[in-house]
């Protein structure tokens, strides 16, 4: 019981401060989850990033689903989810109409304006924290390789990105199995 309770505390603080949404999200979870409780590695927290991204729905939320799923089964899942929505739930109401009662006024607007650039910010930390964990390990140069290949399907041929995973996780099959050979 007490890991449920810690689950959907995190959870909730998570959702209280991740501002931006799933991406900017990310250093918090990691935080809560790797830093904070150990209920995952940090290798772990990088292939729940990965499947979290993969599969469909948002990517905090699919976290908080799979975290709690990995640290007290089904009713973790649902107390994690239930946790990470509670707060952006009631947040977004209480702003939904605050917004449209009050968006002439110029502070609102000030703090709207504001808010824009310490989102990237999240954002851009949380995306460089999976680059430098996807690209350590033994095989940097192969990682790096596919990195630099996904981003140029993805940029300059306008590659669908399911494709751009299925094809990448196929290069990864095929060199981890060569390596299994050799």
């Amino acid at each position: 019981m007490t890991t449920l309770i810690e689950l959907f505390i995190s959870f909730c603080q998570i959702g209280m401060f991740s501002i931006g949404g799933g991406y900017a999200a990310m250093p918090l979870i990691q935080e809560q989850v790797v830093q904070n409780h150990g209920w995952l590695s940090l290798a772990q927290f990088t292939d729940l990033v990965t499947i979290s991204e993969m599969t469909p729905g948002p990517i905090a939320l699919n976290a908080a689903s799979f975290v709690g799923l990995q640290v007290a089964g089904f009713p973790g899942a649902i107390v994690a989810t239930i946790g990470n929505v509670l707060p952006s739930f009631i947040i977004v109401s209480i702003l939904a109409y605050v917004y449209y009662r009050f968006s002439t006024i110029k502070v609102i607007s000030g703090v709207i304006t504001g808010l824009r650039p310490t989102v990237v910010a999240l954002i851009a930390t949380a995306g460089l924290t999976i680059v430098r964990n996807a690209l350590g390990g033994s095989q940097l140069l192969f990682n790096g390789i596919l990195l630099l290949l996904a981003l140029f399907l993805v940029r300059n041929y306008k590659k669908d990105p399911i494709f751009v995973i299925v094809l990448t996780g196929m290069c990864g099959i095929i060199v981890e199995f060569i390596g299994n050979f050799v």
